[in-house]
């Protein structure tokens, strides 16, 4: 019997029909093997949708929250092949991926500021997710939420997050599934994943969900290796009133000879070829992490729902640093530095809550209430190797890995080097009028931020103030209240208005110290009255007002914001240090999603962003762009089913970043720039086991450009990540 085409599973001709009643055994056969393939290329789509997990709000959908809000499904991770969690949130047009200061982590701004790889949530958790680099394979989904988010999630406790949050929530059992995939990127970096989900059950109330992957090989930059090793599990009962789901996870991830940031000075170099690798062979970052989460909602009636929820990690690091820092921007000559820092962490965080509904008078209401605290311990140790080597950011020069210097803390067993507690509690009211049409939302979260610093080493013999390794060298602990008001209207059906005013928090910062932790004067003097003072919380705030529009078949988006967030020195007058500057950042985001037409998938935006600095020191600089923040932000994703052979889909997409600051001053300036990706995906029948093959190649070009200038650590001089070289991606899934 001749394989059915997508046009016979659809029914597109007479003769189709007409070969049915005649011949009712095989039409009831190609029926079934039709379903199966329209079912297959439907599970295929990348999609991205307007709702999600709006923290203590839970599950909503895009037109009843004042938010802007995305979540970028399985499929999109799966058809990309993504190495980090940055390379899923290329797709997003208000979203670019940096990393951190001389680290392997990314870090992510959102809306102009920095959200780092410490802050994104998992499972609606902070401190679950692994540090630096998080593996894309054991996400479901990935949600974005722009704007400041202190009262729906709590204070980030890695003090980022003021422009927006990221929340990957796990896997489970929605459909049964076995799904086997292999991969292959280019230099020669292979893959291979399996992926099983059951339900099962009286009710199909148990569900069971375990998926692994394993990656190793060169990327394309020159000789540097990838490896990943992931396992997550989860168990998951739902039934009547209770829902309950575990979640465990194992991540190991390996990064030998990678290409950090590029130092430079008071010119910019031209970017080297986009495959260089201007590191060290001896560079390298191994991270192990066990993560997990459990949860439980129980209904207490139609209209009341209690739920908890707890998370937890032990993670390890050993990374070894291979820093350039250019001297001669013409030549390329260079000189390189290295370091060496182990690092453990033991986290724990935990929410409980109540939602309750309740409705009278012509006036809905939906009341949220609860806590939330989170503990974090990190023990680490550093070892800055003496001197510096010569390099070339254009012709790397290999070195010896050079010999330690005067090491940190304990290198071989860490202690702790820092403690925090970050506990909350909130409550919410939403209020409905007409029919819901009008949602009013008040709210308030009262937060309290502890941490504790420990001391690297001991003090000199003769210090005044005798300080031993591990003792407690600084305290803070201070709260504030971060509100939120929020209003949505939908006039019509399939629009939705909203606005809202709500606040980021952050740890305040700590005055420079006038004296060092063994009582000797600070060299060079610092002059600040009040030195090693710290700083209440920074609470940043975010104006925002919007528009969303459901058509069916496709989802727009409009967004215009202001987000002011405190910056802290020392004023010149009264030589006191504090809260006198700000960032704003002023912006549109607008983002167009769905199927205009059939068999074209779009996934597409703009955003525009005015960051300056206002009130600086001095004067100095006031005006000036914010560093490292882009004026225009514009991604174009594109799936196209051909129609002359629907199993067949190409995919292409469009990534422009315009022109931002180098330096505080604006005297340095990066080139906008625009990558170009390409790929295509097909879906065969084995029997009735469907095949999908995928191919694709990011940066098609292989065009060279400096991607990104932004530095959360700005005294530390401008730094520049390269964009990545040409890739070729390819794989193959079948699922039984």
């Amino acid at each position: 019997m001749t394989r059915p085409t997508f046009r016979t599973a659809l029914g597109l001709t007479a003769a189709t029909a007409a070969l049915a009643v005649a011949t009712p055994a095989v039409a009831q056969d190609d029926a079934d093997t039709s379903e199966i393939l329209v079912t297959a290329l439907r599970n295929n789509r990348t999609q991205v949708s307007g709702g999600g997990n709006i923290g203590v709000f839970g599950d909503k959908l895009a037109e009843n929250i004042p938010f802007n809000v995305r979540s970028y499904n399985e499929a999109l991770i799966l058809n990309q092949q993504p190495d980090t969690l940055g390379e899923v949130l290329e797709n997003d047009p208000t979203v670019r991926t940096t990393l951190g200061f001389g680290i392997a982590g990314e870090v992510f701004v959102i809306r102009g500021f920095d959200l780092s790889s410490d802050d994104v949530g998992f499972d609606g958790l902070y401190g679950i997710t692994p540090r630096q680099l998080v593996a894309p394979e054991l996400a479901s989904s990935v949600q974005v939420i722009n704007g400041a988010s202190a009262f729906l999630n709590g204070a980030a406790p890695g003090g980022s997050g003021i422009g927006g949050s990221v929340n990957l929530l796990p896997k489970k059992a929605e459909r049964d599934m076995i799904r086997a995939t292999l991969g292959y990127t280019s230099a020669s970096h292979l893959s291979g994943a399996v992926d099983v989900a059951r339900r099962f059950g009286a009710n199909d109330e148990w569900g069971f969900r375990i998926n692994g992957s394993a990656r190793r090989g060169d990327i394309a930059i020159d000789d540097e290796f990838h490896s990943s090793y992931v396992l997550g599990a989860t168990l998951d009962y739902n039934n009547g009133p209770l829902r309950v789901a575990l979640n465990l996870n194992y991540q190991r991830l390996n990064q030998k000879y990678w290409r950090g940031q590029v130092a430079i000075g008071t010119v910019i170099p031209r970017a080297p070829a986009a495959d260089t690798n201007y590191s060290q062979p001896w560079s390298q970052i191994l991270t192990k992490d066990f993560f997990g989460t459990f949860s439980v909602e129980y209904d207490l009636s139609d209209a009341a729902m209690v739920y908890a929820r707890v998370g937890a990690r032990d993670g390890r690091e050993d990374q070894t640093t291979a820093g350039i820092t250019v001297s001669d921007p013409v030549t390329g000559a260079a000189t390189g530095s290295g370091s060496y820092v182990p690092r453990e962490d033991n986290n724990e965080s935990a929410t409980a809550g109540i939602r309750i509904k309740l409705e009278g008078g012509g006036v809905s209401h939906e009341i949220n209430a609860g806590g939330a605290v989170s503990w974090q311990v990190n023990r680490n140790a550093y070892d800055f190797f003496p001197g510096t080597y010569a390099t070339n950011l254009y012709d790397p020069v290999a070195v010896p890995r050079p010999a330690g210097g005067t090491p940190g803390g304990d290198i071989d067993d860490p202690f702790p080097i820092s403690r925090s507690r970050l506990s909350s509690a909130f409550i919410s009211n939403t209020m409905g009028f007409w029919d819901d049409r009008i949602l009013i939302t008040g709210g308030l979260r009262l937060q309290e931020i502890k941490t504790k610093g420990y001391a690297y080493n001991d003090s000199p013999p003769l210090a005044p103030v005798p300080v031993a390794a591990g003792d407690q060298t600084s305290g803070y602990k201070e709260s504030a209240a971060t509100p939120v008001l929020g209003i949505v209207v939908k006039p019509v059906p399939g629009l939705s208005l909203y606005g809202n005013r709500i606040e980021g928090l952050v740890a305040g910062s700590t005055a420079p110290p006038t004296f060092d932790h063994d009582g000797s004067p600070v060299t060079p003097p610092l002059l600040v009255i009040n030195g090693g003072a710290a700083l209440p919380p920074v609470k940043s705030k975010q104006y925002e007002v919007g528009g969303k529009l459901n058509l069916d078949r496709f989802n727009a988006g409009l967004a215009l914001f202001q987000i002011d967030k405190p910056n802290s020195f020392v004023d010149p007058a009264t030589l006191i240090y504090g809260n006198y500057g700000t960032q704003r950042n002023r912006g549109i985001e607008i983002t167009l999603d769905g199927e205009p037409v059939d068999g074209l998938r779009i996934i597409s935006g703009l955003t525009f962003n005015d960051a300056k600095l206002r009130r600086t020191a001095g004067g100095l600089n006031e005006g000036k762009d914010a560093v490292g923040v882009p004026d225009v932000l514009a991604n174009a994703n594109v799936e196209w089913d051909l129609p002359f052979l629907p199993e067949l889909t190409l995919v292409g997409r469009v990534v422009y970043t315009g022109k931002q600051a180098v330096d505080a001053a604006n005297t340095l300036e990066l080139d906008d720039w625009t990558r170009f990706d390409l790929g295509a995906r097909y879906v065969a029948l084995l029997g009735e086991t469907p095949l999908t093959l995928r191919f694709n190649v990011d940066n098609v070009a292989n065009k060279r450009y400096w991607a990104s200038a932004y530095n959360a650590f700005s005294a530390f001089g401008s730094r520049l990540l390269q964009g990545g070289p040409r890739t070729f991606k390819a794989s193959a899934s079948i699922e039984f």
